[in-house]
């Protein structure tokens, strides 16, 4: 039997492996990435380390860049999915490092993003919001203004305008949407958003009483970073509802200067009628002068209005 050493050079030797070899050592060598990485280490790579290295090398140059073999990262064709090849020296020999590769950086970025914004209630389909497809025809242009405005003067959680909006408006125009296309934009500053559909956390607060979680939910959401309250006056507002837990909150964000966003169907003047009357029909127009003030001093109003998008 042939010794393994001379079956191996018999093979090396052979015009048609030789042809072989040249032809993938030409095709290395040839890559933009290779040549880059071998300009820029001239003074320590040789012939003899690329000779060495050719099966790294080719492992990298058959690999996607820049994702611009991927049409997605579930498709990723890397040899570690959501990771791009990058040549390097390793102890005079050229090895591969791997680096998250630009859409699983996005990904990534989107699910931090997502994790900072926490909703209540909130339909699924609005907290996917993006503010880029929001469109801001001339009835909707000064909502936008406002939030662009708001949105430049916010550089991170350690640096936000104490005054929210307070959007008003028709059914179907976009309120809810806005809050959270700026949820979202805030998010890629870091900063935690709490979005509350009113009607709905107003009547499992009443529950709470019962399971002893109300203190809890009440704490948790007046604390917020940022707080989004959606279709405040779509609820049935009762005494205790209106004085104990929002105007609780309210009060609390008040002192503590945190940036408070509101949607409604009612301007001031109309919420402050409904919180005037009770559900058992008593006026209190005190009580309800006293929420609306906290709602003044945290919000600024902005009428949006439109067609009704939802039809």
């Amino acid at each position: 039997m042939e010794p393994i050493r001379e079956t191996m050079k018999r093979v090396v030797n052979a015009p048609a492996f030789s042809e072989r070899y040249n032809e993938m050592r030409r095709e290395v060598l040839e890559h933009p990435g290779v040549q880059k990485f071998l300009e820029e280490n001239a003074a320590e790579v040789d012939k003899s380390v690329v000779d060495k290295g050719l099966g790294k090398l080719y492992e990298y140059i058959y690999q996607s860049h820049d994702c611009n073999k991927c049409p997605g990262l579930g498709d990723c064709i890397n040899t570690l999915k959501g990771f791009e090849p990058n040549l390097v020296l390793e102890r005079g020999n050229i090895g591969i490092a791997y680096t998250p590769c630009r859409l699983k950086n996005q990904y990534d970025n989107k699910r931090r993003a997502s994790s900072l914004i926490h909703s209540m209630y909130m339909p699924k389909e609005v907290m996917q919001a993006s503010l880029a497809d929001f469109e801001p025809d001339a009835s909707r242009m000064e909502a936008f203004r406002a939030v662009t405005e708001f949105l430049d003067n916010a550089t991170g959680p350690d640096n936000l305008p104490e005054k929210g909006l307070y959007f008003y408006g028709k059914f179907g125009v976009g309120k809810s949407y806005l809050l959270s296309a700026v949820a979202n934009e805030l998010a890629e500053m870091n900063v935690k958003s709490v979005l509350v559909f009113v009607p709905e956390f107003m009547r499992e607060m009443k529950q709470a009483i019962g399971d002893q979680t109300l203190q809890e939910k009440v704490d948790y959401v007046k604390r917020a970073d940022v707080l989004m309250l959606d279709d405040i006056g779509a609820e049935a507002m009762s005494s205790w509802t209106r004085d104990e837990v929002l105007g609780t909150i309210l009060h609390y964000r008040m002192a503590e200067r945190l940036p408070t966003f509101m949607t409604s169907n009612f301007s001031y003047p109309e919420l402050q009628h409904h919180l005037t009357y009770s559900q058992r029909g008593e006026k209190e127009d005190l009580k309800a002068a006293r929420v609306m003030e906290r709602i003044k001093a945290l919000t600024e109003p902005v009428k949006l209005d439109g067609k009704n998008r939802r039809n």
